[in-house]
Protein backbone atom coordinates (compact mmCIF):
# COMPACT_ATOMS: atom_id res chain seq x y z
CA UNK A 1 0.00 0.00 0.00
CA UNK A 2 1.54 3.26 -1.12
CA UNK A 3 0.27 6.38 -0.27
CA UNK A 4 1.25 10.15 -1.63
CA UNK A 5 0.46 13.18 0.94
CA UNK A 6 0.60 16.65 -0.85
CA UNK A 7 0.59 20.01 1.09
CA UNK A 8 1.03 23.61 0.02
CA UNK A 9 -2.04 25.07 -2.01
CA UNK A 10 -3.72 27.71 -1.25
CA UNK A 11 -5.13 30.98 -2.22
CA UNK A 12 -2.31 33.71 -3.67
CA UNK A 13 -2.49 37.01 -5.23
CA UNK A 14 -0.66 37.09 -9.35
CA UNK A 15 2.59 37.24 -8.73
CA UNK A 16 3.03 35.29 -5.66
CA UNK A 17 4.55 32.35 -4.13
CA UNK A 18 3.77 28.53 -3.20
CA UNK A 19 5.74 25.62 -2.75
CA UNK A 20 4.01 22.75 -2.53
CA UNK A 21 5.25 19.45 -1.12
CA UNK A 22 4.23 15.48 -1.86
CA UNK A 23 5.65 12.65 0.46
CA UNK A 24 5.49 9.23 -0.61
CA UNK A 25 5.15 6.77 2.18
CA UNK A 26 4.16 2.93 2.02
CA UNK A 27 5.40 0.10 0.80
CA UNK A 28 7.59 1.09 -1.81
CA UNK A 29 10.89 -0.76 -3.12
CA UNK A 30 12.11 2.15 -4.76
CA UNK A 31 10.95 5.36 -6.80
CA UNK A 32 11.36 5.95 -10.38
CA UNK A 33 10.28 9.59 -10.96
CA UNK A 34 7.83 11.79 -9.35
CA UNK A 35 6.12 15.09 -11.09
CA UNK A 36 3.53 17.79 -10.66
CA UNK A 37 0.22 17.44 -12.85
CA UNK A 38 -2.69 20.06 -12.89
CA UNK A 39 -6.20 19.61 -14.03
CA UNK A 40 -8.74 22.50 -14.63
CA UNK A 41 -12.36 21.87 -15.79
CA UNK A 42 -13.28 20.90 -18.66
CA UNK A 43 -9.66 19.76 -19.79
CA UNK A 44 -7.48 16.78 -19.42
CA UNK A 45 -4.69 16.23 -16.57
CA UNK A 46 -1.45 18.13 -18.10
CA UNK A 47 2.17 17.44 -16.88
CA UNK A 48 3.82 20.46 -15.04
CA UNK A 49 7.12 19.42 -13.87
CA UNK A 50 9.02 15.73 -13.47
CA UNK A 51 12.00 14.81 -11.68
CA UNK A 52 13.69 11.45 -11.78
CA UNK A 53 14.45 9.58 -8.49
CA UNK A 54 16.70 6.60 -8.82
CA UNK A 55 18.61 8.44 -11.68
CA UNK A 56 20.64 11.83 -11.64
CA UNK A 57 17.99 14.47 -11.12
CA UNK A 58 16.84 14.87 -14.59
CA UNK A 59 14.09 17.51 -14.98
CA UNK A 60 11.40 18.09 -17.54
CA UNK A 61 8.92 21.81 -17.16
CA UNK A 62 5.80 22.03 -19.54
CA UNK A 63 6.47 25.52 -21.26
CA UNK A 64 4.25 27.37 -20.03
CA UNK A 65 5.77 27.02 -16.26
CA UNK A 66 9.81 27.20 -17.51
CA UNK A 67 12.11 29.95 -15.91
CA UNK A 68 8.86 30.34 -12.70
CA UNK A 69 8.66 27.06 -11.66
CA UNK A 70 11.03 24.71 -9.72
CA UNK A 71 11.05 20.91 -8.92
CA UNK A 72 13.18 19.27 -6.41
CA UNK A 73 13.70 16.27 -4.92
CA UNK A 74 14.78 14.81 -1.71
CA UNK A 75 15.38 11.36 -2.06
CA UNK A 76 15.51 10.04 1.86
CA UNK A 77 12.35 10.82 2.57
CA UNK A 78 10.59 10.50 -0.69
CA UNK A 79 9.91 13.57 -1.43
CA UNK A 80 9.38 16.37 -4.00
CA UNK A 81 8.50 19.78 -4.32
CA UNK A 82 7.27 22.30 -6.37
CA UNK A 83 8.12 26.00 -6.42
CA UNK A 84 6.17 28.12 -7.78
CA UNK A 85 7.12 31.63 -8.85
CA UNK A 86 5.61 34.69 -10.66
CA UNK A 87 1.98 32.98 -10.54
CA UNK A 88 -0.33 34.07 -12.73
CA UNK A 89 -4.42 33.79 -12.66
CA UNK A 90 -3.95 30.94 -15.51
CA UNK A 91 -2.15 28.52 -13.20
CA UNK A 92 -5.28 27.73 -11.39
CA UNK A 93 -5.96 24.44 -10.88
CA UNK A 94 -5.85 21.26 -9.37
CA UNK A 95 -2.04 19.93 -8.39
CA UNK A 96 -1.49 16.23 -8.91
CA UNK A 97 1.55 14.60 -7.33
CA UNK A 98 2.47 11.63 -9.35
CA UNK A 99 5.10 8.71 -8.29
CA UNK A 100 6.04 5.80 -10.77
CA UNK A 101 7.21 3.42 -7.69
CA UNK A 102 9.30 0.58 -8.81
CA UNK A 103 7.61 -2.50 -6.47
CA UNK A 104 9.55 -5.33 -7.51
CA UNK A 105 13.22 -4.98 -9.86
CA UNK A 106 10.83 -5.80 -12.96
CA UNK A 107 7.73 -3.93 -12.09
CA UNK A 108 6.53 -0.32 -11.61
CA UNK A 109 3.12 1.61 -10.33
CA UNK A 110 1.88 4.71 -11.06
CA UNK A 111 0.09 6.62 -7.78
CA UNK A 112 -1.60 9.90 -7.95
CA UNK A 113 -2.18 11.81 -5.24
CA UNK A 114 -5.42 13.48 -3.79
CA UNK A 115 -4.87 16.55 -5.28
CA UNK A 116 -4.08 20.53 -3.81
CA UNK A 117 -6.28 23.36 -5.07
CA UNK A 118 -4.23 26.32 -6.39
CA UNK A 119 -5.54 28.81 -7.00
CA UNK A 120 -4.42 33.06 -8.38
CA UNK A 121 -6.71 35.45 -8.19
CA UNK A 122 -6.55 39.13 -6.97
Amino acid sequence: QVQLVESGGGLVQPGGSLRLSCAASGSIFSIDAMGWYRQVPENERELVARITITSGGNTNYADSVKGRFTISRDNARNTVYLQMNSLKPDDTAVYYCNAIIRITTSNTRSYWGQGTQVTVSS
